[in-house]
């Protein structure tokens, strides 16, 4: 809220240079905040009374604009990759997943283990999330995982989603 838009009876007021000024009507805020050149913005509504500084409001709103683009900038977002698996995967193609599904945890994403079954092999879902369940816990054996989604099962696939503890 700013200047007019103010609708508290009383605020804090806090100075850019001359630091706490103190408890005051809005009316006299705002007008020491005019006498000046600068605005009344409230920073933090609900304090008891809320807490409102004179400052420049258009520099104000540039460095919270900027803060927010810094942030934006900073954060790193997660991605879901996946790692098919089969009922009837060799042990050397097991290792070459597993590998992978480490790089992808140790880059910060998550997990999608999946298993697609066909044919006769529906029949044997208990087979399946065996070996789902047997490669994360070959895979919680090196590095910390937090299992985010159990196996489950949706006609013909099974999925799991693991990320890094």
């Amino acid at each position: 809220m700013v200047n007019e838009n103010i609708r508290f009876p009383e605020v804090r007021v806090i100075h850019d240079t001359e630091g706490h000024v103190g408890v005051m009507p809005t009316a006299d805020a705002l007008q020491k905040a005019r006498e000046q050149g600068f605005d009344l913005v409230v920073i933090q509504a609900n304090a008891v009374p809320p807490i409102a500084k004179i400052i420049d409001f258009g520099k104000y709103k540039y460095e919270k604009e900027k803060e927010a683009r810094k942030a934006k900038a900073k954060a790193k977002t997660v991605e879901v990759k996946g790692i098919r698996l089969s009922a009837r995967i060799g042990e050397h193609d097991l290792m070459v997943r597993k590998e992978q599904a480490k790089k992808f945890l140790e880059r910060g994403d998550k997990l999608k283990i999946e298993i697609f079954l066909r044919g006769r092999e529906k029949r044997h879902g208990d087979l399946a999330a065996k070996i789902i369940q047997e490669f994360v816990a070959d895979l919680n054996k090196e590095m910390p995982l937090k299992v985010e989604q159990p196996v489950s099962r949706m006609g013909g696939q099974l999925t799991s989603i693991v990320g890094k503890a």
